[in-house]
């Protein structure tokens, strides 16, 4: 019987340890934590979107995005809908395609594995950090942070990246990684909130919009997303500022200048709400412009947004020019800022960049370094972006590395 060795025991670690169990391995997960999935539980603000109907390689990242292409089809949605489905979660699609739980509990997903990985016995060793691995001959070695040592005939490395250490994720499998010959492709914060340069964010601390986010390079438009937007003290935040994180850091890392452009009223042109203001502002020339954008805009934008127009908040509306109204209108589809950084890996739910794709075997996630060492999830250069995208990679992966460990 070959002896797998799952090394972490999150989404890409507890599918890959099913995966070979099922195929007749004997499987060992080693995780670091009290208890495997942790970071399972705060996925979908803690509803598990685990998969997303529309799913397509332009989904994802990494210096080559194309290596999901095997993994995913080996593996894909509507396996996964079903590989869940007789463990016990009933399904529901929701916007943008993203698939939950019927319960829309995270802890139903996490649940059900914990339950098959106990029912088809795959031994679990919780607190056990790996701080070495060795081969010799066809055996691995690995030594525990305690000095335990455990032998394999077929490792997975599992152990995600460097985002959200409180779950357990502080990078350690890319020191392993490197121990055992492979490369690393620099790694940084992924869907993640950025940080802005002003100086009145902490007036708008909390602020939340509705609106339109798009991010620019060169002044050229190279992505963009609509929702929940929302100010903070360090910038900005919200689903559509981290679906552009990643491009922004990208862009920051290789010394660029991206731009965010906000679009608070997004469904009007400049033109069409400048001349919408104009007749707006006929039915109450005696009111302040700060009393009269009440009901349009958040009341803590309000002076905010005249102080970027260059309007006085106490001026009179029926003095307000056809020129100030038009530098309202413009702020208010087209505020832009300079986006100079983003908050840390614990804030971030995902990792971009990872071991090297170069030196992996697509089809079967092998390494082409060491024979009998496998990679799966995070910790491989591949991120996604929100909606479920991660999560699918990390049982796409799983199951590839799983199945052909045990070959």
């Amino acid at each position: 019987m070959v002896k797998v060795i799952v090394v972490g025991g999150g989404a890409a670690g507890m599918m890959a340890a099913i995966s070979a169990r099922r195929k007749g391995a004997s499987v060992t997960i080693l995780e670091r934590n009290p208890r495997v999935g942790k970071k399972i539980l705060a996925t979908g603000n803690g509803r598990c979107n685990y998969t997303n109907v529309f799913l397509d390689v332009k989904n994802y990242h990494g210096n080559n995005p194309k290596f999901v292409y095997s993994p995913l089809s080996q593996f894909n949605v509507e396996t996964t809908i079903d590989f869940f489905e007789r463990l016990g979660i009933t399904h529901v699609v929701e916007d943008k395609g993203k698939v939950f739980p019927l319960s829309f509990q995270a802890s139903s997903v996490l649940d059900v594995l914990r339950y098959e990985l106990d029912e088809i016995g795959v031994e679990i060793l919780c607190d056990s950090y790996v701080k070495k691995i060795e081969k010799e001959r066809n055996v691995f070695k690995l030594t525990l942070d305690d000095n335990k040592r455990i032998k394999g005939d077929k490792v997975i490395i599992a152990t995600g990246g460097n985002a959200m250490p409180s779950s357990g994720s502080d990078g350690n499998g890319y020191d392993l990684a490197k121990s055992l010959g492979h490369n690393v492709v620099s790694v940084f914060p992924g869907l993640v909130q950025l940080k802005l340069q002003g100086d009145f964010f902490k007036r708008i601390d909390g602020v939340k919009i509705v609106g339109t986010a798009t991010l620019l390079n060169n002044g050229k438009d190279i992505g963009e997303d609509s929702g929940d937007i929302l100010f903070t003290k360090y910038g900005i935040s919200g689903p559509p500022i981290l679906q552009l994180s990643r491009r922004a850091l990208e862009l920051l890392n290789k010394n660029k200048k991206p731009v965010l452009k906000v679009s608070i009223i997004s469904g009007k042109s400049k033109e069409e709400l400048s001349e919408y203001l104009k007749i707006r502002f006929t039915y109450m020339p005696k009111k302040t412009i700060e009393i009269g954008l009440i009901g349009l805009l958040n009341k803590r934008l309000i002076p905010v947004i005249l102080e970027e127009a260059g309007i006085d908040k106490g001026k009179i509306v029926s003095n307000i020019s056809n020129e100030e109204i038009d530098s309202l209108a413009e702020i208010l589809t087209d505020w832009r800022f300079n986006i100079i950084g983003s908050k840390s890996f614990d804030f971030a739910q995902v990792t971009a960049g990872g071991i090297d794709t170069r030196e992996i075997d697509g089809r079967t996630m092998e390494s082409k370094l060491i024979s009998g060492l496998y990679f799966a999830g995070e910790v491989v250069d591949i991120d996604g972006d929100c909606g479920g995208f991660n999560l699918q990679w990390a049982w796409s992966s799983g199951y590839v590395a799983g199945l052909n460990a045990t070959l």
